[in-house]
Formats: C-alpha cells, structure tokens, sequence
C-alpha cells in the first residue's frame, strides 16, 4: 500500500482542501476568520455564556492556546469576555451583534465551501463519507481515553 493512501495520509489531504476552500470562501465573502475561529464562534453561538475550558473542549483545541483564538475574536468584535461571577477565574463569552453577524455570513460561505469538498459524491456517498467519518473520529477518541 502506498503511504498516500493509509487512512491518515488522506484524513491530513482531506483537512488541507476543506481548510483551503473554507479559506476561499471566507476570502469571497470578505470575512477575516479562520476555521479555527469559525468552529469557536459557532460552539459560543450555540452555548451563549459558554467559558474558555469548555469551549476548548468542544471544539477539541488544546486549552492553553485557545485563549489567542478567543482574543483575536474579541479583537475583532465578535466575541465579548467576561468574568464569571461565580467563578472569577473562568471568562463568559457571548456573541456580539457583529459576532452573529460574522458568523451567518460564515455558515453559508463554509456550506459552499462544503459542497465543494465533497462535489464529486452523490448524497448517498455524501451521507456515508460523513457516517464513516463520525465513526472513525468517535473509535480513535474512545481509544485515546
């Protein structure tokens, strides 16, 4: 078997073209986000008042460097950060109006970015392309536990 097609090798090709066409289209739409922080802004939309700890898991980024995410979106306006006041260490965040807006304008430019990726299946393939997937992430985390 070739190394260009174990599992791994085409999950890391897979990411770089998802990645490269969320980029595009964030580009298309004028947007300054990355992934990273699209994945964030979506998890604090979903859980307005979510802290910093939780959103890291979530989104399953490392702890310790999710708080340069969650700074450069509040640079940009998009997240507010506030103390918790039943627990001072921890940080709320919420949207902003601009947050929600940055983020509906994101939710259709990485669908478009998403059909893209995956243009090449018919809704069938589409459908076990993301069956398998959500599988295979949910045995490699159970097994890293």
């Amino acid at each position: 078997m070739s190394v260009t097609s174990y599992p791994g090798q085409l999950a890391r090709r897979f990411n770089q073209i998802s990645t490269a066409l969320i980029d595009a289209e964030f580009r298309r739409v004028g947007l300054d986000m990355t992934p990273v922080q699209y994945s964030a802004l979506g998890a604090i939309g979903d859980q307005p008042t979510i802290d910093q700890a939780t959103l890291a898991v979530l989104i399953s980024y490392d702890r310790t460097t999710i708080g340069g995410v969650v700074d450069r979106l509040v640079d940009k306006g998009f997240v507010s950060r506030q103390t918790n006041a039943q627990d001072r260490r921890a940080k709320v965040l919420t949207l902003t109006e601009q947050g929600e807006a940055a983020l509906s304008v994101a939710h259709r430019a990485v669908a478009n970015a998403q059909d893209q990726l995956v243009r090449g299946l018919d809704a069938q393939e589409r459908d076990e392309l993301k069956r398998l997937l959500e599988k295979a992430v949910l045995a490699a985390t159970e097994q890293r536990k």
